[in-house]
């Protein structure tokens, strides 16, 4: 007989899974309560690192059934969703997603909207790669610096350069002038 499984995430303290399973419910999934995921944790950490998941994946079995409202429930990002997926799949559990019409992400059917919305969202970051390297390089042009500002003018970089040929401590340097030992170490590298 097939076990099905909710898995419902809400993000913060404030928010609560009570309606992502009375969706579950009444899509026609009878899902016994102790047989139901709930947790809060942000969507910003993979499926793989929350412990409510974690939890999850180890009472899965083949032939299992995972129910889902929606993919963001399951990963940070489409290709975190794809993995998860594709992990619960090897091990003959079938996904099912009430925001795909309900549809099991494992069959060929799923696997091809999983395909395309991995596409989309490659693509969606190449896009946002393009877009960051053209503002870099428009800012560059303009003469705008980049990066981080230095911790250190230009008068304090000269005054820790004769220091450290003095042969004080790259430690006490960044202590005295309130920076880190690495912003010091950059400036020995620069004279050396």
């Amino acid at each position: 007989m097939t076990r099905v499984f909710a898995y419902c995430r809400v993000s913060t303290a404030e928010q609560t899974t009570d309606n992502q399973i009375q969706e579950i419910a009444a899509s026609g999934f009878q899902v016994d309560s102790r047989r139901i995921i709930a947790e809060t944790v942000s969507g910003s950490v993979a499926a793989i690192e929350r412990k409510g998941f974690l939890t999850l994946l180890n009472k899965l079995e083949s032939g299992d059934v995972l129910v889902v409202t929606k993919l963001d429930r399951l990963g940070r990002n489409a290709m975190d969703v794809r993995a998860t997926v594709e992990r619960l799949s090897s091990v003959g559990v079938r996904v099912h997603c009430l925001a795909l019409g309900g549809s099991d992400l494992t069959s060929p059917s799923g696997k091809m909207i999983m395909t395309v919305i991995s596409a989309m969202a490659e693509f969606e970051r190449d896009l946002l790669i393009e877009r960051t390297q053209s503002g870099l390089a428009r800012a560059k042009s303009q003469g705008k610096s980049l990066g981080r500002p230095r911790s250190l003018g230009a008068t304090q970089i000269n005054l820790v350069e004769q220091r450290l040929a003095e042969g004080e401590t790259i430690a006490g340097l960044a202590r005295e002038f309130g920076t880190s030992r690495q912003s010091i170490m950059r400036i020995r590298q620069s004279i050396q």
